[in-house]
């Protein structure tokens, strides 16, 4: 009996205590020949340790109900505990009533430098500054949960994307690159402050329509759905007239270019060339696979 309890109280205590992310981090060192490599399995161990279990919410959420994302960190230089790398990170959620998992974030931050002592203890201060690695990576756990947040509510990622512009505050003061507007234009300030702004209210409603209008119901209807990813597609036009050619428009199409030429092409029929027409207006560095929607 006393051991059924244990067993139910862990079982228990798993259920409550689980995370908001399932995420796997990557570190890649290859091209750092003149150094231990023990450094970087130890680090890459104490990322996935820190984002995955970690507290970032009120949120209680089932294991399943995590939210699927990676991180691929390449690092270029090392010297002295500093580390120079870039960051890829990728995020995905689940398609209702399918087994297929749609891409919700892709980007790739080339502003990536930190420090590191083997073995040391990350810990995610909102209120300081303590480590850029820190600071990078609680950011990205905010945009990722936002943008997944806006996936299934209407605008229902703002108060993630809200706590990932007060670590860009915070941030700015260590002086690292790619929390400032001066650093350039499609940097981590950029893109929390289009999230944020009424100018892109546009992209983050076409986010909900394509997945809870669209994909979510193409298991059911499939014509349907189509047609309403077809709509938020073509509502995205509002962005294009007023910034043409914005950041956040570029990291929506990175994320999302391939999937559209696979819902695309095949049936149901759906008319497509004034589609093709606005892709083609609004993401023109991906012409060459929009000519590839040949339903």
């Amino acid at each position: 009996m006393y051991k059924v309890l244990v067993v139910f109280l862990c079982t228990c205590f798993i259920a409550v205590s689980a995370q908001e992310l399932n995420c796997e981090i990557k570190v890649n060192s290859d091209r750092v020949t003149s150094a231990n490599q023990q450094i970087f399995k130890t680090l890459e161990t104490s990322l996935n340790e820190f984002v995955n279990k970690t507290k970032w919410t009120n949120l209680t959420l089932k294991q399943n109900e995590r939210v699927e994302c990676s991180m691929f960190i390449n690092v270029s230089e090392f010297n002295a505990n500093s580390f120079t790398a870039t960051i890829q990170v990728q995020a995905s959620r689940p398609v209702y009533n399918s087994l297929y998992s749609t891409p919700t974030f892709n980007f790739n931050d080339k502003d990536f430098s930190f420090r590191y002592v083997e073995f040391e203890n990350l810990f995610f201060n909102p209120n300081s500054f303590d480590s850029n690695l820190v600071s990078v990576l609680a950011y990205y756990v905010y945009v990722i949960l936002g943008i997944d947040a806006d996936t299934y509510s209407s605008k229902g990622g703002t108060n993630y994307f809200e706590q990932a512009e007060a670590i860009v505050t915070v941030a700015q003061t260590g002086g690292y690159k790619g929390w400032s507007q001066s650093d350039g234009f499609q940097n981590r300030y950029f893109l929390v402050n289009d999230l944020l702004s009424n100018t892109f209210d546009p992209i983050r409603e076409s986010m909900f329509q394509y997945h809870v209008n669209g994909l979510d119901i193409m298991a059911d209807n499939l014509k349907s759905g189509k047609d309403a990813i077809k709509e938020s597609l073509m509502n995205l036009n509002e962005i294009h007239n007023v910034r043409p050619n914005a950041f956040l428009t570029r990291v929506f199409f990175d994320t999302k270019s391939d999937e559209i030429v696979s819902v695309f092409s095949g049936g149901p029929n759906v008319t497509i060339a004034d589609l093709v027409d606005n892709l083609n207006r609004i993401s023109p560095l991906n012409s060459s696979k929009w000519t590839n929607i040949k339903f």
